[in-house]
């Protein structure tokens, strides 16, 4: 299954090349963390890695999204956690709590315009490139913001679920968030409230105020509750939903880390589970991650800055050859 890959000078040009291009790198997020260029030796590694592997599994989390312009909590000065005093609602107080609901929606609405155009980079872009050519066998990411979806990715797990779903607290109905737009500018003609940041949920940041007169509709079959369809703090990803996952893991080859520091448990325990299963694993990310003790390799750097740059097992060897 593991077999040596041969380079030669060319590859390595390329490898040393994806330093002289983090310079020029396109428009940066303000949330994309302070990072020094990729070592060319760690990308090598990562190079060998990717080259030797026919059935790769990939976990993405935050830091592939910020480069398009979506924010973290945890990154050192540019997170959520770091630039405000404000944190993500919690499961048990949406679902008691009426304002709390009206507040999170009345956000929700202002902040959906610009969340939902952010696009897929070019991180998002060739993972779904490895997709296409058979070499990734699967991807689960923690991220909720569709953008492996928009890239085009179909083996594909959200382990959080997608804040471009809403569901029913009551039956259960999954419908479109942007068919709830919609019966929010119905309910809520004349109001217009401004933004003041955007957080990873697509919620924003309004005052007690501004959200007291905001309507906020029911499920048209039942009545109920409408939620997004994402797993929010203090909530539990379901047991059968891990355990499907468990079972792509299981046909896998090899485990590739991306943009995540694995710091919530929901996503370290597939880092426990590739090292149960004997999986070797990488890790592409800015800082520290929970899973850098179990990693054959670690490359530090942006996912843009590295990605793109990896050649699957038949575009290496060809490069080497030409």
């Amino acid at each position: 299954m593991w077999k040596n890959v041969s380079k030669d000078s060319k590859v390595f040009w390329r490898i040393n090349n994806v330093t002289c291009s983090h310079k020029s790198h396109l428009a940066l997020s303000e949330y994309v963390p302070a990072c020094p260029a990729p070592n060319p030796h760690q990308v090598e590694q990562l190079q060998d890695f990717v080259s030797r592997s026919r059935r790769l599994f990939v976990m993405t989390g935050a830091g592939i999204s910020t480069e398009s312009g979506i924010p973290d909590y945890r990154s050192e000065g540019v997170g959520l956690y770091s630039r405000t005093e404000r944190r993500p609602i919690q499961h048990a107080v949406f679902v008691k709590s009426q304002a709390a609901r009206q507040r999170y929606w009345a956000r929700n609405f202002v902040g959906w315009p610009q969340f939902s155009s952010h696009k897929p980079n070019a991180a998002h872009e060739t993972l779904c490139k490895w997709e296409r050519a058979g070499r990734l066998h699967w991807l689960v990411t923690q991220n909720v913001d569709a953008l492996h979806t928009k890239a085009g990715q179909c083996r594909l797990s959200e382990l959080h679920g997608c804040t471009h779903r809403v569901i029913c607290l009551g039956c259960q109905t999954v419908t479109k968030r942007s068919e709830l737009q919609e019966r929010f500018l119905i309910l809520n003609p004349s109001w217009n409230e401004q933004a003041h940041g955007l957080a990873p949920d697509g919620d924003v940041f309004l005052t007690d105020e501004q959200v007291a007169n905001f309507q906020v509709p029911a499920c048209t079959k039942c009545g109920g509750i409408l939620k997004p369809q994402v797993t929010f703090f203090g909530d539990t990803v379901s047991r059968g939903f891990v355990f499907s996952i468990y079972e792509q893991m299981n046909q896998a080859d090899a485990v590739l880390v991306v943009g995540s520091s694995l710091q919530v448990y929901s996503g370290y325990r597939f880092a426990l589970k590739a090292q149960e299963l004997h999986l070797p694993i990488a890790i592409l990310n800015i800082g520290p991650t929970r899973a850098d003790h179990l990693a054959t390799v670690k490359v530090i750097g942006r996912c843009g800055d590295v990605l793109p740059h990896i050649l699957l097992r038949d575009q290496w060897q060809e490069e080497s050859q030409s």
